[in-house]
């Protein structure tokens, strides 16, 4: 169950968002709590997860993760919030998407494995024809087991057992390399030069690290994925370990995971922006942050305010995926509710889903 702050808990010296006081302008805590609802999903559209732009023209694209026959769709947004087309994927769970500037394609993530028609990588053009198959997710079973050290000495070993093949998020690097995050086999995977190689793609494993996975809430190890500017090191969401880990040498044969940043509430997905900041999506907070360089959180944007009469969320709940267009953050509502208690979770009470927007905050 969330442990949801009420807005009165914030230190009444905030004042227009930003925390004053002696510290320097680079490490000012900037608080920004207006949410703006971009798009309200169509009438039994549920659970959006995955999202990505066209920067070229603003358009928003947004995939979902839903259960039962003909439940996943691919939207297509304008920059104004309107619908302006529609892609059905049936019965088969949506996550990660990503969008390729250079060839005006949607990437797509399709957890097949939920469903038992495998998990792939898929793409299609930026007016939503043309679906083509890019790569199998290879299954390379979990990781090894973790040791976790305690603090009398003790040592305890986490073992992972699915084998589920779960690629969850994207992301480009300048080469046209494609990076994808694997939840449940505890993986990055890439595929060089995604846009014109033979399909189906040849699919690399980059690591295989058990910090990668998870035996924590929500149920998802490798998540969200972002480079850092110069590309010398790729951050990637565990979200149920609730961190942000590092990965260095990505070109050598054992890159270096390292941990980033914790006790970030649900850590979902990532997008670095053209401060040198990280914005961490932090689905069980309802709330993005930024990290900076030294992984400390810089600003926090949004929360949760309640359900409004429509059965829209107020604020965001359940944040799942942001993506920067310009000024601005749009991010999917996901509004899921996980435990199994029935009334324990605002999600339970959502009929319409959403995506949110608010503004980027400059330093």
């Amino acid at each position: 169950m969330k442990n949801r702050l009420a807005a009165f808990t914030i230190p009444l010296f905030v004042s227009f968002g930003i925390i004053t006081g002696p510290a320097l302008a680079e490490d000012r805590l900037v608080i920004q709590r207006d949410v703006v609802t971009f798009a309200v999903l169509p009438d039994g559209v549920r659970f959006p997860e995955g999202i990505t732009a066209n920067p070229a023209n603003g358009d928003i694209y947004v995939g979902t993760f839903d259960t039962g026959p003909n439940s996943n769709k691919l939207l297509r947004y304008n920059r104004h919030g309107r619908l302006i087309a529609s892609r059905d994927f049936g019965n088969t769970p949506l996550l990660g998407l990503e969008f390729d500037r250079a060839n005006q394609k949607v990437y797509i993530t399709n957890v097949g494995d939920f469903v038992g028609t495998g998990s792939k990588i898929q793409r299609v053009a930026a007016n939503l024809t043309q679906l083509e198959e890019v790569a199998i997710i290879p299954p390379i079973g979990a990781p090894a087991p973790r040791t976790v050290g305690n603090p009398d000495g003790s040592s305890d070993t986490i073992a992972f057992g699915s084998g589920a093949r779960v690629p969850n998020a994207m992301v480009f690097d300048s080469r046209g390399n494609l990076y994808i995050s694997d939840s449940f086999q505890g993986a990055i995977f890439r595929i060089d030069d995604a846009a014109h190689c033979h399909t189906p793609c040849l699919v690399a494993t980059v690591t295989h690290d058990p910090l990668l996975a998870t035996a924590g809430f929500p149920p998802f190890g490798a998540n969200g994925l972002a480079f850092n500017s110069d590309e010398s090191a790729l951050f990637v969401a565990n979200t149920g370990d609730d961190r942000v880990l590092k990965i260095t040498n990505l070109t050598s044969p054992s890159p270096t995971v390292t941990v980033f940043a914790e006790s970030l509430n649900g850590a979902d997905g990532l997008v670095s922006d053209d401060q040198g900041r990280l914005w961490v999506a932090t689905n069980q907070a309802d709330e993005v942050v930024a990290l900076n360089a030294n992984g400390r959180i810089v600003a926090k944007l949004g929360e949760f305010r309640g359900i409004r009469r429509d059965g829209t969320p107020d604020g965001l709940l359940f944040p799942a995926s942001p993506v920067i267009v310009g000024d601005e953050i749009f991010v999917t509502n996901l509004a899921i509710a996980l435990t199994p208690t029935a009334g324990d979770e605002p999600e339970e009470d959502v009929t319409r889903w959403t995506i949110s927007r608010m503004a980027l905050p400059r330093r």
